[in-house]
């Protein structure tokens, strides 16, 4: 509660001083790139089980698109307010292999099994931009809802003459409670997340922008009803996004 009365302050904040000194109206933008994200913390294990690995390289590849606004705050355009409505597909991944323990005479010489669970985000950033000769950099919060989840799973089984067969499986899974739920269950995670975003960028004159951000979850994504206790898990994604400003004549 306390995050989410600091939130609102700080947007009301923002909104009064675009109102303020907004000098020459705000344009409205479109974006879309990839999502590159995963989960970390202490008690991360009890969402993902083991093997899951946080490194860079073992990020899930998702997508991200939606709509901006740019809101002038400076007269010569150097500070702007810029909140935006998007779709992330964000979510993890676990990869295992095999590669012993085979019956004899199977001919197989390993087992992949990679697993993902998706997670459906509707992010809402709220970012003061500092634009300087095509260059911008962007700070601010983040107030995301999970709208849906769901898991995947896929074995490869290859053998020892070359051939391979993969196996796609929609299957349910233990959440933290050690309970077997259905491929879509969401109610384990918590449905609102607030973040931390950090980003910078390119912007033609023309409107056409290229930009990488970082966004790093302040809200455990176990959900416990115990906020004294509460397990650590959170939300990471780097996006690149390509966005383009529309004309406003």
């Amino acid at each position: 509660m306390k995050k989410f009365a600091a939130l609102t302050v700080a947007l009301a904040a923002a909104g009064s001083v675009a109102h303020a000194q907004d000098a020459g109206g705000f344009r409205i933008g479109v974006k879309a790139g990839a999502t590159y994200s995963n989960i970390s913390g202490d008690n991360v294990g009890q969402i993902t089980g083991p093997n899951y690995s946080t490194d860079l390289a073992d990020y899930k590849l998702g997508y991200n698109a939606g709509v901006s606004l740019t809101i002038p705050l400076s007269s010569d355009g150097f500070f702007s307010f810029s909140p935006e409505l998007l779709y992330n597909r964000k979510g993890y991944e676990i990869q295992t292999e095999q590669n012993s323990g085979f019956a004899a005479g199977s001919n197989i010489s390993k087992i992949e099994v990679e697993q993902k669970r998706v997670l459906h985000y509707v992010d809402v950033p709220l970012l003061a931009k500092i634009n300087a000769g095509g260059l911008f950099f962007e700070l601010g919060p983040q107030v995301s809802y999970l709208f849906g989840s769901k898991n995947k799973q896929q074995t490869t089984t290859k053998y020892t003459n070359g051939q391979k067969d993969k196996v796609d499986a929609n299957s349910g899974f233990q959440d933290y409670t050690g309970i077997s739920r259905d491929e879509a269950y969401k109610s384990d995670l918590s449905q609102f997340d607030i973040s931390g975003v950090a980003g910078l960028g390119y912007m033609t004159d023309g409107g056409l922008s290229l930009g990488l951000r970082y966004a790093r979850g302040f809200n455990s994504l176990i959900d416990t009803k115990d906020q004294d206790n509460e397990p650590k898990a959170f939300n990471n994604a780097f996006t690149l996004q390509v966005g383009y400003l529309i004309p406003t004549k």
